[in-house]
């Protein structure tokens, strides 16, 4: 059992123009596992600190943007040297902030350098030029930096989601500041500090602080040409309508209802339960492209829901950090009161709810955010935990037998981040996969581990636009420009 009156306390600053700054107030920042214990304090930074940041963006902007990509991309992966030494202690933060177990909190961090690194290996792309040759005129079309960026990103993989857009933002000659989430802005404040102190003066700056005080600054000054943004479909809309007024790019990365199909051919072995099972319940749930909604043939029904009671009987709650445990606590009071109101919706529908887990020892599952995990058993498609993204360790398991059927069930829905077909006739999965309305399909897995880094990432409906990865990615982040020449 971990005993946090006996971890210390973490405290962050701003880091604006190269330099890290106080505030006059801070962000408290509790442990999720208990709920009271303080985990450490961020600084919160006032209107004029973020305003600051955007100037300290504005003015690195042209000479950031003057270097070649592969001096950027240099840069950037010499910045990632410190970032080494640090792992440990980043890894043991983020799991007291966030919840999450500690393995998890590690692959965050390296996940942050894998990203980097793939996307330095981008930099012979950047400069790209398409010629249209005359008559009636000699054209070129090439693509340049927007200026300054901000990057916003949530709790629950901090360092991962900002790597899928942060490198490629830099890489493309834009220079950003990053707002980590409030309630959980320890680890990654200080990594992106770490990464800030190895750039140039204003191309990289952090700025903690509540969303009324510092985000107008942040999205709509008119000197910030992009708001890249991870979070719920309700938090995409604000952020729209922020921008709105000063005419404001966004690219949203919002919720996913993350439907999978496993076809009657599927192999069911334990690899593949092991896979279904993390791609649904890493992160306690808390994962955009986690599978939400779980449509399985008739014909293997029993056979799914055994397996995934099987493995979910083996699960051990507690704090994140604690060895024994494998699934931590939820990250807010709120989201437990909601995934547990959509179950409760379901029983009272008469719908079968399977709940599994017990406490690692010693651990007071009373206190906390804690949540035990669930199977929600042939629930009808409009019942809340199907429509809804839970967001939480609860799937929702619903037979079909027609195939064409299911899919229009699958995309009978409001989002469209990832999906995933089950089967062992791979060109049957291609057919399905074409039929899906999602931005990612994964084949026999699900989930960011099974995720081709290389490939651009990002929604269809409400679970965003633009997208954020490979060298989409990088010309998400700049204008396309077109020069004609007379002849």
């Amino acid at each position: 059992m971990i005993d946090v009156d006996q971890l210390p306390e973490i405290r962050t600053d701003l880091f604006i123009d190269g330099q890290a700054q106080s505030a006059g107030d801070v962000l408290e920042v509790l442990d999720p596992a208990d709920g009271a214990s303080v985990v450490g304090y961020a600084a919160a930074a006032s209107a004029k600190q973020a305003e600051a940041a955007v100037t300290a963006a504005h003015r690195a902007f042209p000479g950031w943007a003057a270097r070649t990509p592969q001096e950027r991309a240099d840069l950037l992966i010499a910045a990632l040297a410190p970032l080494e030494a640090d792992r440990q202690a980043t890894a043991d933060v983020l799991t007291r902030e966030n919840g999450k177990i500690r393995i998890e909190s590690f692959i965050d961090s390296l996940v942050l350098a894998h990203r980097f690194e793939l996307a330095a290996a981008l930099a012979g792309d950047v400069e790209q030029v398409t010629y249209l040759p005359a008559p009636p005129y000699r054209t070129e079309i090439r693509y340049l930096p927007l200026g300054v960026v901000t990057i916003i990103v949530p709790f629950n993989w901090p360092l991962a989601i900002l790597a899928a857009c942060l490198p490629q933002a830099l890489l493309a000659g834009n220079t950003v500041v990053v707002k980590p989430p409030p309630t959980a802005p320890l680890a990654t404040t200080r990594t992106v500090a770490l990464l800030a102190q190895s750039l140039p003066a204003g191309v990289l700056n952090v700025v903690t602080g509540t969303d009324a005080e510092v985000g107008p600054a942040l999205i709509q000054d008119h000197r910030v040409k992009k708001v890249c943004f991870t979070g719920s479909p309700a938090g995409g809309k604000r952020i729209m309508s922020m921008a709105g007024g000063s005419l404001t790019r966004v690219s949203l990365e919002l919720g996913g209802n993350d439907p999978a199909l496993v076809l009657a051919d599927a192999d069911l072995g334990p690899e593949s339960m092991q896979r279904l099972f993390t791609g649904t319940f890493d992160s306690t749930g808390q994962i955009c492209m986690a599978t939400k909604r779980l449509y399985v043939h008739r014909s293997r029904y029993d056979e799914i829901v055994e397996g995934l009671s099987v493995i979910l009987s083996g699960v051990r709650l507690g704090h994140g950090l604690d060895p024994e445990v494998t699934m931590g606590p939820l990250h807010s009071p709120r989201q437990v009161s909601y995934v547990r109101e959509l179950t409760a919706q379901a029983r009272a529908a008469g719908t079968e709810v399977r709940e599994f887990g017990e406490p690692a020892g010693g651990a007071d599952l009373g206190r906390g955010n804690f949540l035990r995990p669930s199977l929600v058993l042939d629930p009808a498609d409009d019942a809340r935990v199907v429509v809804e993204e839970q967001f939480g360790p609860s799937l929702p398991i619903l037979p079909f037998d027609d195939e064409d059927e299911v899919i229009g069930r699958a995309n009978d829905t409001w989002s469209g981040l990832c999906s995933s077909v089950w089967t062992q006739d791979l060109d049957r999965a291609a057919k399905v996969a074409r039929q899906l309305r999602t931005g990612f399909t994964f084949i026999n897995a699900h989930g960011a581990a099974h995720l081709d880094e290389r490939a651009p990432f990002g929604g269809f409906n409400h679970s965003g636009m633009g997208r954020v990865m490979g060298i989409e990615g990088v010309r998400d982040f700049m204008d396309t420009h077109s020069t004609g020449f007379p002849v």
